[in-house]
């Protein structure tokens, strides 16, 4: 029975996803074949049979698995005889904070410099419900949110700073070698590339060299759908 990813899905193959593109790198560091199946905001019915209303959502054999970290872990359990994502349990429980800082503090800076991007590239149908969801969360309008954006992204250089001094000392987030810390924080960097023009980062920001080696593995994994070089 083949594996399954189901992921977020926009216009043109957009597939822009912080949390898919976690997924989709650990299921390439893992060597596991899949089949993504994309799906639009307004598709839950495709996902419902995981009892849950978001993706990424994982098919493997009988087991369905919801949420990044749950896939990420199961990954790990599954395919013991694979590249390692973690390298053992203090480092998954390391890696698990580098998760929760992601969410918490790169994505939710990251988000207000590119929200407004974001809806170029849904369907008609799914606009709405972007709008409608992201606006109550803000409260405010996108084009109001992003009328600000330079203050943003003054506020996202700061929140960069730990990870720019770290990738001076060493060349990937988990140490010597990329692993899912790496994974993790890359997904945010590529939900913008996917959908987003605007520059993040400064050329000679020391976070590049790193996003560059990720954009590199797996046969250019990350360059097989359309986005920007910004």
């Amino acid at each position: 029975m083949a594996r399954i990813l189901y992921e977020l899905a926009g216009r043109e193959g957009r597939r822009f996803s912080p949390y898919c593109w976690r997924t989709r790198l650990a299921l390439a560091h893992k060597g596991v074949d899949v089949v993504y199946e994309p799906c639009r905001f307004t598709e839950k019915e495709k996902i419902a049979f995981s009892g849950q209303e978001r993706v990424p959502v994982l098919t493997d054999g009988s087991k369905t698995i919801a949420d990044s970290w749950a896939i990420a872990c199961h990954l790990e359990d599954t395919y013991r005889d694979r590249a390692p994502l973690f390298g053992g349990p203090t480092s998954r429980g390391l890696t698990r904070f580098v998760n929760d800082w992601t969410d918490t503090r790169l994505q939710s800076a990251m988000a207000p410099c590119i929200i407004l991007d974001i809806l170029h590239w849904l369907e008609p149908e799914d606009q709405g419900y972007f709008r409608r969801t992201r606006e109550l969360r803000y409260g405010c309008t996108l084009e109001q949110l992003q009328a600000d954006r330079s203050s943003y992204l003054a506020e996202l250089s700061r929140v960069l700073a730990p990870l720019r001094r770290l990738l001076r000392e060493q060349p990937w987030i988990s140490g010597a070698g990329p692993a899912y810390g790496d994974y993790i924080v890359f997904g945010a960097f590529q939900w913008a590339r996917c959908v987003s023009e605007v520059g993040l980062l400064e050329d000679d920001d020391p976070i590049r060299p790193w996003l560059d080696r990720i954009v590199k593995r797996f046969d250019g994994l990350a360059d097989s759908v359309p986005h920007f070089d910004g």
